[in-house]
């Protein structure tokens, strides 16, 4: 009876097992077919000539790390990264601490943080493009006032502009992943706390904070891949060839695929994807990890 049943249940499973494949053969199929096999082909394509198909080795990587422009623009990417990510983390985890404590509109405020995701980003370019212009509302004013003006995107504060742009646009959507976290956080153990005498500020930094490592991790990840669509942004601003402060990996391959310097263009997407892929894997084995650790000392 035992030897049946378990006979039954290995063939339901088998079953259950060959249906799930039966489904993800599309979603494989679609991903393979316009992810994978075009990706390998690139991987092909940057160990040759871009004319001729001729083997040249790792040529083009070293042309493409030898390339000025490519040193330019993957250091104002990751300068960039490095700014923007921990201050808009920082913001607009201050903005769902200060947010989940107002019980009055909080529905309401959490709509008007959100409304600048719903602006399309040309529209948010015009905004600061009429401010910080030559000849926009930021120089009439220091104009009026005796001071002279200047074309703020020209200069190193086009980086800050940039800036700002990134966050004022993706602060609110933080905001709700972090608010999220804390509203999954149970009152009963902050009222224990200050029951035994601790403070707001103690309440956050063993309470709050290590419950929201799950948050900052899925948070930091999608602030990471948004820091990549800030090309629509910078390009709006400036253009194909902006200040060098805020001259992105985008604007550069923007600038290859015009020129069709393939042979650089391959070799560039193939390491900025590995090293891409390395970040997001090295973070998902780091959580992965911390987990089994909890699990183990539970």
């Amino acid at each position: 009876m035992i030897l049946e049943s378990r006979t039954r249940m290995s063939a339901r499973r088998r079953r259950e097992i060959r249906n799930g494949y039966l489904f993800l053969i599309p979603s494989l199929a679609g991903t393979g077919g316009f992810v994978l096999i075009p990706f390998l082909d690139v991987i092909r394509r940057s160990f040759l000539r871009a004319v001729g198909n001729g083997f040249v080795g790792l040529e083009n990587y070293r042309q493409v790390l030898e390339n000025e422009a490519f040193c330019l623009a993957a250091g104002n990417t990751a300068g960039f990264m490095a700014v923007c990510i921990p201050l808009l983390l920082g913001m607009s985890l201050l903005l769902a601490v200060l947010v989940g404590r107002i019980k009055v509109l909080r529905y309401q405020m959490k709509a008007g943080f959100l409304l600048p995701m719903a602006i399309p980003a040309a529209s948010v370019v015009v905004f600061f493009k009429l401010m910080f212009a030559g000849n926009g509302w930021l120089t009439g004013v220091v104009t009026h006032f005796g001071g002279t003006g200047k074309d703020w995107l020209g200069e190193g504060s086009a980086f800050w502009i940039l800036t700002a742009c990134y966050i004022w646009k993706n602060l609110g959507y933080n905001m709700i992943l972090w608010l999220s976290g804390l509203l999954s956080i149970p009152e009963e153990q902050y009222e224990a706390a200050r029951v035994q005498g601790a403070g707001e500020w103690k309440c956050f930094l063993y309470i709050t904070l290590p419950q929201l490592r799950e948050t900052a991790f899925v948070t930091a990840l999608l602030s990471f891949v948004n820091a990549f669509r800030v090309f629509r942004e910078a390009y709006l601003l400036a253009g194909d060839y902006p200040h060098e402060s805020i001259y992105m990996l985008q604007h550069l391959f923007n600038n290859w695929f015009v020129s069709l310097d393939i042979q650089k263009m391959t070799a560039a997407a193939v390491m900025l994807v590995l090293l891409t892929g390395g970040i997001l894997g090295a973070g998902e084995w780091y959580e992965i990890r911390r987990r089994k650790a909890e699990e183990r000392r539970i």
